[in-house]
């Protein structure tokens, strides 16, 4: 049996799943994504093989993608993150037209053909407030765990309104809703549907389709999802690993290739991108 592994260097966590040729998770894993882009690949990719029983020698192909795929020097090739992501969205879900991926430093809307090949994309052009990284300054602001956030904006009954597209200028008014005494929950999911109009936009510019995904960290936060489901009109799909489908895709593309590889007998250029 072959086994293979995508590594997912995103720029705050580093995620690591092994497949094996009936595409069936083998491990998993995510560690913190440090300065040491090596170490912290090699971290990850370990904590998967324990959870798997393997060692990297029994690993037959490695594909990295995210900001920091070019800095795992045990690399078989390395693939940018909307092909890997379109890919692992359509494998979970095969009738996605439309993927949505909010991560940290980012937003992108990506509009797939069947089998996951990218059609069109879009990525946010504004600041930090149309990105993940967002939520987490304003819970540090309001002095809430990142964890908690999803849950507490459930709880809103009136959320208020984040209507600046610059991050300065969304703390400040992050920072007068506090001040005229709104509460947390009001404030949280006031940011959830900013983040939720503005990832409407970039669908739009994209194509937007009737089946939607939501993959990225983000899609844990159960406000983020209801106010992204509450601004289309329609549900979304959301697995239960949602931060774990670029590492997913770079997995089924790893297996594809080395497919490829071994039919040509021949390897091809060490850069995979978007087709």
């Amino acid at each position: 049996m072959v086994f293979v592994a995508g590594i997912d260097m995103g720029a705050k966590s580093t995620k690591v799943i092994i497949l094996d040729d009936e595409r069936k998770v083998r491990g998993m894993s995510a560690v913190r994504t440090r300065p040491d882009f090596p170490g912290v690949a090699k971290e990850a990719l370990g904590l998967a093989l324990q959870q798997a029983g393997f060692e990297e020698r029994d690993l037959s192909y490695i594909a990295t993608t995210g900001f920091g795929r070019y800095n795992v020097p045990f690399r078989d090739v390395q693939i940018t993150e909307i092909t890997c992501v379109a890919r692992g969205a359509a494998f979970l879900f095969p009738q996605t037209h439309c993927v949505l991926d909010i991560g940290a430093q980012s937003t992108r809307a990506i509009r797939i053909q069947d089998g996951g090949k990218v059609r069109e994309f879009r990525t946010n052009d504004k600041c930090a407030a149309g990105a993940g990284g967002f939520i987490e300054r304003a819970a540090k602001y309001l002095e809430v765990k990142i964890e908690e956030v999803g849950e507490l904006s459930l709880q809103a009954n009136k959320p208020q309104t984040i209507s600046s597209v610059c991050a300065v200028l969304a703390e400040s008014e992050i920072i007068n809703h506090v001040t005229n005494g709104q509460t947390v929950e009001n404030i949280l999911y006031g940011v959830h549907q900013s983040l939720a109009s503005r990832a409407l936009a970039l669908m739009k510019r994209a194509g937007l389709e009737d089946e939607i995904t939501f993959v990225g960290g983000v899609a844990r936060q159960k406000g983020m999802v209801k106010a992204l489901e509450e601004t289309l009109k329609k549900k979304v799909n959301v697995n239960d690993e949602p931060e774990m489908v670029g590492a997913l895709g770079a997995a089924l593309l790893a297996l594809r290739r080395l497919e490829k590889i071994r039919q040509n007998g021949r390897e091809t250029p060490t850069e995979v991108r978007v087709a």
